[in-house]
């Protein structure tokens, strides 16, 4: 048989989750129980014993680190030292109860409160939780941290190598800088096939921009690829996916060029130039530097075209001129997003109000990615205040109790809350039976063996190997059953044991989950559905608003002097992240049965806030630092008269997603197209107001996405 082993496993005939739990499982054994061994058979200490152990298995056991093995191993080493601080704050706080809750309660508070830094902070949040709990019990033996400090250092360094050399995984999906590549090079191509006749795209060409679109969306992509970190490149990654889609999307939606108008000799040049942008972005995302060029002759043929002569063009010629230039700044758009997410800030100079972050250093994007949740209405605030009440609530049962190994009652509170009321008790159901099925199973072993450490030596890795296979595949209820078996192994080779430890073990458990149940029904029990809809609903409110201040703002002129952002541009972005924070824990959880079904569209409603921004900004505050002049009378009247349309639409949808007060209780119709400003064409107005019809008809379109059958 040739191969590598991991090769030589994935031809095995074992379904993909099958054999990544297999393979995964191996590393965590062999580290868990090589230090396990090595201090307590070795070097006759318990202490670092159980410490190498437990470090293993807390960070790749507990924790859910996505990704490949030695990308989980590069995420690891930063954990290292953290541990250390948790391990020696949890040893010296545990000299009382008190300070152990207390500490408890900002440690859980603060670890919980990573998942805002994206998914592998939030997967390693769970491991680093039992490295401060492990520590915080009684005994009060600070002369043991030496040993505490070795014996988790020697297990994570273990399981590092582990990850990084055995068992290598298959990458999970396609990297999203490729993906985002694609999308360029195939916006290429259509840039290219719309500027000549027949001026079309074909549906095939249709059906790829749809596809590789849709592939841009978090949902759609492995959450190690996602670009949801606080930091430049992963921010940027994140801006030119979005900005890919917006592309394709103006691209396919490009209307075909009237006869007649002499400008239309423009178009052509800028879609060109918007070809050979898209194709020099795709080629710098996989890595290939090119001339960097195509985008500055993208700015400039778009500056020429926007400050074209006007006289003798069409409303139809001014139209496709809008949605050219649309097209044209949506390229640009990608184009420096891409170049900032290779480059960081070592990129050249952006415009400031769309790529604000391209030259702030990473504590200053962390603290406004952090300050930014710090309230009630973030998902990621009501979760981590959930766990630390919960788990403080846990420390002081076990402290005022007693409670023999008392720390599993935290784990179990800890692997055991869920984001919802209903998810929590039923998965407390099922893991109370698989604690006690694998508590009956432990009694009898340690009744019929007794003190025999020999047996407990052999099977532990074995059973290891099977706990950590099954528990990831089977779900909770196995793996609660296996790892009682586990634990239960590893505490009788530390110290002699009777059957009442599995007592312990249940009861432990049982009083944990009663815990998380409580908490889970008391703080934010229905998770992120509620507060989807307000948020969303919020971000509806703040966009109507952008929208009538942009409207009112065109029709009577620009600001005196020229402004970095439209009105309300930072209200309107954390809105929408808030929305977006909440709608991605909404994807994590379970359909909830007391809860009507959605039938909003839920990626359309986070795009129209992206739209809302970009568009505004667009007609608000040009290249160029440019006083905006008011529109003509009859256009002004025309403009607003489509932006209150459009921004009552926003609120009727925000009404309905969100009632309070008098919201009428039978649907009010959204659409605004049976008024005839949508296509009025009132003499004498200039490009900027088709460019602001345009903008405006694609947020009604939006609105209606929102409220269709379709999600």
């Amino acid at each position: 048989m040739g191969g590598t082993p991991g090769e030589r496993l994935s031809k095995a005939r074992l379904p993909p989750a099958y054999a990544a739990a297999v393979r995964r499982s191996v590393r965590v054994t062999l580290a868990a129980a090589a230090g396990f061994y090595l201090f307590l058979y070795g070097f006759d200490s318990a202490v670092a014993a159980t410490y190498a152990l437990f470090a293993a298995v807390a960070m790749a056991g507990l924790s859910h680190i996505p990704g490949t093995g030695r990308q989980r191993a590069a995420t690891l080493l930063p954990v290292v030292p953290a541990c250390w601080v948790l391990i020696t704050i949890g040893t010296y706080l545990s000299v009382r109860t008190w300070s152990a809750v207390l500490g408890m309660l900002v440690v859980g508070f603060v670890l919980a409160f990573m998942a805002v830094g994206g998914p592998r902070p939030a997967g390693a949040a769970p491991g680093l939780q039992l490295m401060y709990i492990l520590p915080s019990f009684p005994p009060y033996v600070p002369e043991t941290l030496g040993e505490r400090l070795v014996g988790a250092t020697v297990g994570l360094v273990l399981l590092i190598l582990a990850e990084a050399f055995l068992l290598p995984d298959r990458v999970p999906g396609v990297p999203y800088r490729e993906l985002a590549a694609r999308a360029a090079h195939h916006a290429g191509r259509c840039a290219d096939d719309l500027a000549s006749a027949p001026y079309t795209l074909t549906d095939t060409a249709l059906r790829a921009a749809r596809e590789l679109s849709g592939g841009l969306r978090s949902s759609r992509v492995p959450e190690a690829e996602r670009p949801a970190g606080p930091g430049v490149r992963a921010r940027a990654l994140a801006h030119t996916g979005l900005a890919a889609r917006t592309l394709l999307g103006r691209l396919a939606a490009l209307p075909p060029p009237p006869d007649g108008p002499a400008e239309a000799r423009a178009w052509p040049e800028v879609l060109h130039a918007v070809r050979d942008t898209c194709l020099e972005t795709a080629s710098l995302l996989r890595g290939r530097e090119g001339s960097g060029g195509a985008r500055s002759r993208l700015q400039a043929v778009r500056h020429a075209l926007a400050e074209g002569a006007e006289p003798g063009a069409t409303p139809a010629g001014l139209r496709r001129h809008a949605a050219v230039l649309e097209v044209a700044d949506a390229a640009l758009a990608v184009s420096m997003a891409a170049e900032i997410a290779v480059r960081g800030r070592a990129a050249p100079a952006a415009a400031p109000r769309r790529f604000w972050y391209a030259r702030m250093r990473a504590p200053q994007l962390w603290w406004r990615r952090l300050s930014g949740h710090a309230g009630q209405r973030s998902v990621f605030f009501q979760n981590a205040v959930r766990i630390a009440l919960a788990l403080a609530a846990a420390r002081t049962i076990a402290g005022l109790d007693t409670l023999p190994h008392g720390f599993w009652m935290l784990l179990a509170t800890l692997t055991l809350t869920r984001t919802t009321a209903r998810e929590t008790r039923s998965t407390v159901r099922v893991a109370l039976t698989g604690t006690l099925l694998g508590a009956v199973v432990v009694a009898a072993l340690l009744a019929l063996v007794g003190t025999d450490t020999t047996v407990y030596a052999a099977a532990l890795p074995p059973l290891m190997l099977v706990a950590f296979t099954l528990g990831p595949v089977k779900g909770v209820g196995w793996a609660q059953a296996m790892f009682t078996m586990v634990v239960a192994l590893v505490f009788a080779q530390l110290a002699p044991a009777t059957w009442r430890l599995a007592e312990f073990r249940l009861l432990d458990v049982v009083a944990g989950s009663a815990v998380g149940a409580v908490f889970g029904l008391l703080a934010w029990p229905k998770g992120a559905h509620d507060e989807l809809r307000r948020s969303v609903a919020t971000m509806l409110r703040s966009a109507a608003e952008t929208v009538v201040a942009t409207t009112s703002q065109l029709a009577t002129g620009g600001a005196r002097a020229p402004v970095a952002t439209s009105p309300g541009h930072r209200s309107l972005q954390h809105a929408l992240i808030m929305a977006e924070s909440a709608y991605a824990q909404y994807r994590s959880e379970p359909k909830q049965l007391d809860t009507p079904n959605d039938t909003q569209d839920w990626q359309a409603a986070l795009l129209s806030g992206h739209h809302t921004l970009w568009g505004a900004d667009r007609l608000l505050v040009p290249p160029e630092p440019t006083v905006v002049p008011p529109l003509p009378q009859e256009p002004a009247a025309a403009v607003t008269r489509i932006g209150d349309r459009v921004a009552a639409g926003m609120l009727l949808v925000s009404a309905r997603l969100d009632p309070i007060g008098d919201t009428p209780g039978t649907p009010v119709a959204v659409g605004a197209r049976d008024f005839a400003d949508f296509a009025a064409e009132p003499p004498g107005a200039p490009r900027r107001y088709y460019a602001a019809v345009e903008w405006l008809d694609s947020l009604m379109t939006d609105m209606e996405r929102i409220t269709s059958d379709h999600k």
